[in-house]
């Protein structure tokens, strides 16, 4: 392993989001065996939107979730915080993978972010929520080309955006190596420590059991309930949610639906109004360029950068070892990148560095289904979309468990399963080949016969 690069060392090797919420006392572990009318599996963004929402459809009923380890430790408090007004991974991709249903999920996406903005009010959620907009960036000739036809597709569906170059552009980011961007104002940010602590509060507030350090071992479906096995007690359930997302998923039919891919992020120290003008990132909207192997980076509410991204890996067998979540090289590489595009900021420090991981699926957008005779309703495959797409998620599973003919669960992207990953090793080389095209086409501009295939196929990759 390589050594850290100066304006690393020292930094924190864990998410800086977590120093951002008081410490909480651990929800136990049930004592005795319990029955519930709804256990949901899974204490981050989409347990605990569920649980919300659930108490809401069912004022009287008994709702217990279960968590693994402590609500939001896991993927929910380790990402980026980008809240975005769509469910299937922006409208490119739902053009792409669901042109006949592209209209529906581009508005029901809009329509989600407009919900979670009301859900943030109503329900008195202090989660660092602002809607500033989104800029994105464009280095090369070909990720220009690709920033105009996105802005096309926007105008197509009247999703507003502006084009910008030259003062424009650098009065909103100043880097040298970014020549064009498109602004899109209706795009969100959330602290996602805070957004997890504050659900919890709230699902606790409406009487729902919370055990955590309450891993599930096993899933049996009987003819009247769904039995749940855990360390210490059994839990009888007449319905059951699975919100596990990057776990090693209950159900053996969904493991080759998900990979789990570790993605890496670094933060700086919190910055000066001079050094954010020096940039021209005055306003507090987020940025993410057009690569395939791209970066995401926002501010903090002190004034930090998160810079995150373009690292996106796989490690054979699907290993999920929490030792995987710090990799030197990634953050190594991160820093320099970050040098490159910011040269103005060039000796600025990192104070944290951390990795977390994304449930990928093969589309690239998350899907929905039931099982145990309809008892059991899961989602999961967000691939790095999920903080808003995971309330959009929580209503069409309760959609799906209460029986209920709806927009949510008419999505054929919702009901379709996505190709599911081939066995190892040929699932490790796929991915592999997979990835260096995609290496490729960001330095060259031309798409490789593997990706080509792939794209008409309906399967992609990307983080």
């Amino acid at each position: 392993m390589t050594q850290l690069e100066e304006c690393l060392r020292g930094a924190a090797l864990r998410p800086y989001w977590f120093e951002t919420v008081a410490a909480q006392p651990v929800c136990p572990p049930p004592v005795s065996d319990i029955r519930a009318d709804l256990a949901i599996v899974g204490g981050g963004f989409t347990g605990l939107w569920s649980a919300i929402h659930a108490r809401r459809r069912a004022p009287e009923a008994r709702i217990v979730l279960l968590e693994a380890g402590q609500a939001g430790q896991a993927a929910s408090g380790r990402n980026g915080g980008f809240c975005a007004p769509s469910i299937s991974h922006g409208v490119g991709n739902a053009l792409a993978r669901w042109p006949a249903e592209a209209d529906t999920l581009i508005r029901l996406g809009r329509d989600n972010l407009d919900g979670y903005a009301r859900d943030v009010e109503e329900l008195g959620l202090d989660i660092g929520f602002q809607r500033q907009g989104k800029l994105n960036i464009a280095q090369t000739p070909w990720q220009e080309a690709a920033l105009h036809a996105m802005a096309g597709n926007y105008r197509q569906f009247g999703i507003a955006c502006n084009l910008l170059t030259g003062p424009a552009l650098r009065a909103r980011f100043d880097s040298p190596i970014h020549s064009v961007g498109l602004f899109e104002p209706n795009y969100a940010l959330v602290n996602p420590a805070q957004t997890v602590a504050e659900l919890r509060r709230v699902a606790l507030s409406l009487g729902v059991e919370i055990h955590e350090q309450t891993p599930v071992t096993a899933l049996h479906a009987g003819a009247a309930e769904v039995t749940l096995i855990t360390p210490e007690a059994v839990v009888h359930a007449d319905r059951v949610i699975l919100a596990t997302n990057a776990a090693v998923p209950l159900l053996p039919g969904l493991r080759a639906a998900i990979i789990p891919i570790f993605d890496y992020t670094i933060m700086t120290r919190p910055l000066s109004a001079e050094e954010l003008a020096a940039i021209g990132w005055t306003a507090d909207h987020s940025v993410a360029d057009m690569g395939n192997q791209f970066h995401y980076l926002r501010k903090t509410a002190d004034n930090r950068i998160l810079w995150g991204g373009y690292d996106a890996v796989y490690h054979f067998g699907a290993r999920r070892d929490p030792v995987l979540l710090d990799r030197v090289e990634s953050y190594n590489r991160l820093a320099r990148n970050f040098a490159r595009a910011l040269p103005q900021l060039a000796d600025v420090r990192f104070t944290h560095a951390w990795g977390g991981i994304i449930d990928t699926s093969a589309r690239t957008t998350f899907f929905a289904g039931q099982a145990c005779n309809g008892r059991l309703a899961y989602a999961l495959g967000f691939t790095g979309q999920g903080v808003s797409a995971s309330r959009f998620a929580a209503l069409a599973m309760l959609d799906l468990l209460d029986g209920l003919d709806t927009e949510r669960t008419r999505l054929q992207m919702l009901r379709r399963k996505p190709f599911p990953f081939p066995p190892e090793p040929l699932r490790w080389v796929g991915i592999r080949w997979a990835q260096a095209g995609l290496a490729a086409e960001d330095r060259t501009g031309r798409r490789s016969v593997l990706n080509r295939a792939l794209d008409r196929l309906g399967i992609g990759f990307s983080s």
